[in-house]
């Protein structure tokens, strides 16, 4: 049943499905993956940052040693424009992407790349600041629905197995949702049958013609902030009001005191910036406190998603942009009413946009806003002292020769994303290099390190489902000759 057409919101949409999976021109087969060894453990990554929100999975074992030039590839596919990593679940993968004017779903066969089905609508966006005209927020599957955000604010409820629309709403016409820096980028999080949104809604529409003076009015104004949507029908559930937007972060659940609250780590386009950390009921959308946390300059993007800490009622959150005060990082603690306050707080750790990752006590993250001042760091998650921090770079021969450059050349692992499975540190640097690394207060040992690709702006992280590794390249190639695009890779790293 269709509630809420895409014919309504003014957009010409198509759909192409089938109960098999087909072979497609942007489809390149490599080869069949190895078979899953008895007793594998292997998992759906159904949401942004996998099936616990915490960048972990449970997936084992995994390839450790790789061959030269590093895992196997099983297939890839060429995509288009955007930010949107791919998700997994019941053999499916789903991508997203903008591909000739059109905002593309596309249901993939996970161990052939075949496609069982793909959906898309026409979007006009173009980026204010010359970054990819695609999606930034990943899909989202639960209970055989596939959720997608769009870059200007489109939500759509499709069937996993046939890409049927089962409902949409257009955010920005409904909610006069603001363009932002960078369109809308918050992945939804999917849980108990409904869809929460950050939707940075205001109370006045943008029409383009204010003022500065005027659109940092209509800005600063409330509007709903958050919402919940039924999984089934679209229909909304609740909608908190608030005056912060939306922010390129995705929420996440926490049980704080044995109760389960949304975290959503808020703060769209406003001057002087205003943003920080929603705690809300996710039943009634209650506000139960709001914790201020936003970096002073005005193009300040908050992006690296809320970190949980199991067990402890805390949650942290990082900012890293520099004009100001450099806020970084704050531990944040609830008391048994759900109220915050700062257990530390350091300029150490401001991260831009990939989601630390908690393990044994410690925080491990990229520090930084740019590619010259990009850090790998440890943190004691108790205290907020570094432990160490270190700018992970490396020599490359094949770059170098490929460049002309006569020797070779320096790599880094720059603003790179972290993975913990299988008892290490998956890492993908933001040239597209991939890595074994075993992270411990002790410091960081590289174990395996292959460049899959050269190119800018891998920024994605990288998802791990039924014992194979899919990687987003969303840059194109440094070294023009290779002539490889944006694409999404499957690998084989099954282990033995």
């Amino acid at each position: 049943m269709l509630l809420f057409g895409v014919i309504g919101l003014g957009m010409c949409a198509s759909g192409v499905g089938g109960t098999e999976a087909v072979s497609f021109e942007r489809l390149k087969f490599h080869g069949v993956p190895k078979g899953l060894v008895e007793g594998a453990v292997v998992a759906d990554w159904g949401r942004f940052l996998g099936a616990t929100d915490d960048a972990h999975s449970v997936e084992k074992p995994l390839l450790k040693e790789w061959p030269v030039g590093g895992p196997k590839k099983v297939w890839e596919v060429a995509m288009g424009e955007g930010y949107a990593g791919p998700v997994v679940a019941e053999g499916r993968v789903v991508i997203f992407h903008a591909l000739e004017g059109k905002e593309t779903v596309e249901c993939l066969e996970a161990e052939t790349g075949k496609r069982f089905w793909s959906f898309d609508y026409a979007v006009a966006y173009q980026d204010r600041y010359g970054f990819a005209n695609g999606p930034r927020g990943s899909p989202v599957i639960a209970d055989g629905v596939v959720v997608t955000l769009g870059v200007t604010s489109v939500l759509h409820g499709l069937d996993l197995k046939t890409g049927e629309v089962l409902w949409s709403r257009d955010l920005r016409a409904e909610y006069r949702v603001p363009q932002d820096f960078f369109g809308h980028g918050s992945s939804p999080l999917i849980e108990g049958g409904k869809v929460y949104v950050q939707v940075g809604g205001k109370l006045e529409a943008m029409d383009g013609n204010e003022s500065k003076k005027e659109r940092a009015a209509k800005l600063a104004t409330a509007g709903v902030s958050v919402a919940a949507f039924d999984l089934r029908s679209g229909k909304v559930v609740w909608e908190l009001e608030h005056a912060w937007g939306a922010s390129y972060a995705s929420p996440v659940m926490a049980e704080l005191h044995g109760v389960k609250k949304l975290m959503v780590f808020a703060g769209g386009e406003s001057d002087p910036p205003t943003g920080g950390l929603l705690c809300v009921d996710p039943g009634s959308g209650k506000l139960e406190s709001a914790f201020a946390w936003r970096a002073d300059d005005y193009i300040s993007a908050t992006a690296s998603s809320p970190v949980v800490v199991p067990g402890k009622n805390r949650v942290f959150v990082s900012t890293c942009y520099p004009k100001g005060k450099p806020l970084g990082g704050a531990m944040v603690e609830f008391d048994a009413a759900f109220q915050p306050k700062v257990v530390w707080e350091s300029a150490k750790i401001g991260v831009h946009w990939m989601t630390p990752v908690y393990h044994e006590g410690h925080l491990y993250a990229v520090d930084g806003e740019r590619e010259n001042n990009s850090r790998l760091v440890c943190v004691d998650a108790e205290t907020g002292a570094e432990v160490w921090g270190e700018e992970l770079t490396w020599p490359d021969a094949e770059l170098g020769a490929r460049m002309g450059r006569g020797g070779a050349m320096t790599l880094g692992f720059l603003r790179g994303s972290l993975l913990r499975v299988d008892g290490a540190f998956l890492a993908l640097g933001e040239l597209g290099t991939l890595m074994w690394l075993d992270l411990s207060p002790k410091g960081c040992e590289v174990k395996q390190r292959a460049p899959l690709f050269y190119a800018t702006n891998t920024w994605s992280l990288p998802v791990v489902s039924g014992g194979l590794l899919y990687v987003c390249q969303q840059g194109e190639d440094i070294e023009v000759s290779q002539a490889a695009g944006p694409r999404v890779i499957c690998l084989d790293l099954r282990g033995e």
